[in-house]
């Protein structure tokens, strides 16, 4: 089952500190680009995935043409795309060896998340980190 415990989203939240955000943007006036620029402001390390500006720098992180490109472990996978491409980005997340997936509000694929959860990651779906740090009243990572 996913995650939708207070506990158990404030306990995902202040574990994870190394985030890949799938589908994040360029454009200030995208809901991604402002959540990677909450989440580092919350100290997490944030790398943004995405193969259309692949190679560029968003915030200050190395934008991945895909996960498995990243190298380094990866906590928590943030997915911003829609409902039945999150699938393809949960299947990348277990590939990754990422401990859980998150798909943001709007997002939900039960299909994905059971994959994801009998892999053994933890899953948030249909909710955004960034209110739901806010929500918590969770303070920026020392």
């Amino acid at each position: 089952m996913p995650l939708t415990q207070d506990a158990e989203l404030r306990t995902l939240l202040e574990e994870t500190r190394v985030i890949a955000l799938v589908g994040a943007s360029d454009r200030p006036d995208r809901p991604s680009y402002r959540v990677m620029r909450t989440l580092q402001e919350h100290g997490y390390r944030v790398i943004p995935v995405n193969p259309q500006i692949t190679g560029e720098h968003l915030h200050g992180e190395f934008v991945f043409r895909d996960l498995s490109q990243i190298g380094d472990p990866i906590d928590l996978v943030d997915i911003f795309r829609n409902s039945a491409a999150a699938g393809e980005a949960v299947d990348d997340a277990i590939a990754a060896g990422a401990k859980a997936v998150w798909m943001q509000l709007g997002v939900v694929n039960n299909v994905a998340a059971a994959r994801a959860e009998a892999a053994g990651l933890k899953v948030v779906m249909d909710r955004c980190p960034a209110i739901e740090l806010a929500r918590l009243g969770i303070a920026p990572i020392a």
